[in-house]
């Protein structure tokens, strides 16, 4: 298990939970609590006991306000005096962009508990995230406007997939901070808790996750609702759907799956995501996958 410094990773019952942990600085975001997330992310997806995700924030203040833009934060774009002619030098990529590729990546499903405060970066790394939980406290802001710069952290991408254009538009464009209420109404977030109960109910969500469905189906689903739903053509998300239930049907998990439903028992999946993925996993890699 990795010595992390600014994020703590907890694993039990299944669930692993990311800390962010910096509650003097409101949980500010920094390349080394980036660089941490992304590791403590190829631990979870190696280990098949894990089955959720969850992320929150240290303290009761923030779930993390923002890009650390003091000189301890260290390293964020603004301080770099660095000119780069050549637009393709990875100097160039956003470091919040690198994350959220890398939970968009992620074989397991994460759940966001925003515990407080969530500004640029605290706000769009959660758009990665598949359920995003807000205590009545929190507040979220897609700021960039208001410090003459664009959204990052591929949010372009994300955001409007979730709570549609238009909503996506007005608070970039507005760059204003909202409260829970406002998030919910917008479609950012699933459900609001008093902060005592936001825990609980994004563990609740998890155990759910964990104790009644194939690992394998759920990694599967993910890959194809985030890839699939862009496509040009539903033909693509058919020639996909085909070999999935096709090699899903013949497999372990479908035997195991009918099998606990007719004798009206709680199932245990034995198949591995980091073993059993279908052979045609990761399609994408493909040139052509018809």
């Amino acid at each position: 298990m990795t010595d992390f410094t600014q994020i703590k990773l907890d694993i039990d019952d299944k669930i692993a939970t990311i800390t962010l942990n910096r509650p003097e600085k409101m949980n500010a975001y920094t390349r080394t609590m980036g660089q941490e997330i992304m590791a403590a992310m190829d631990q979870i997806d190696a280990d098949d006991d894990v089955r959720a995700v969850i992320f929150t924030g240290s303290g009761d203040r923030a779930f993390c306000a923002g890009a650390d833009l003091t000189p301890e934060g260290g390293g964020h774009v603004f301080s770099d005096p660095t000119e780069v002619e050549d637009l393709s030098d990875p100097k160039v990529r956003d470091g919040g962009g690198l994350l959220t590729l890398r939970l968009f990546e992620s074989k397991k499903p994460l759940i966001s508990a925003c515990n407080g405060v969530a500004v640029g970066v605290g706000a769009t790394m959660q758009l990665a995230m598949d359920m995003r939980l807000a205590a009545d406290t929190a507040r979220y802001g897609f700021v960039f406007a208001r410090r003459g710069i664009v959204p990052e952290a591929a949010s372009s991408w994300f955001l409007p997939k979730i709570v549609g254009i238009s909503q996506a538009l007005e608070w970039c464009y507005s760059g204003r901070v909202f409260d829970a209420e406002e998030a919910k109404a917008g479609g950012l977030i699933r459900s609001i808790h008093a902060p005592a109960d936001l825990m609980s109910a994004a563990q609740g969500l998890a155990q759910e996750i964990a104790d009644n469905t194939s690992a394998v189906s759920v990694a599967m689903t993910r890959a194809m609702m985030y890839r699939l739903s862009a496509a040009d053509h539903p033909m693509d998300a058919h020639k996909i759907d085909s070999r999935a239930i096709y090699r899903l049907s013949r497999g372990k998990d479908a035997k195991e799956g009918i099998a606990s439903f007719l004798e009206k028992r709680a199932p245990e999946y034995p198949a591995k995501v980091s073993e059993d993925m279908p052979d045609f996993y990761p399609w994408w890699d493909e040139a052509e996958y018809d």
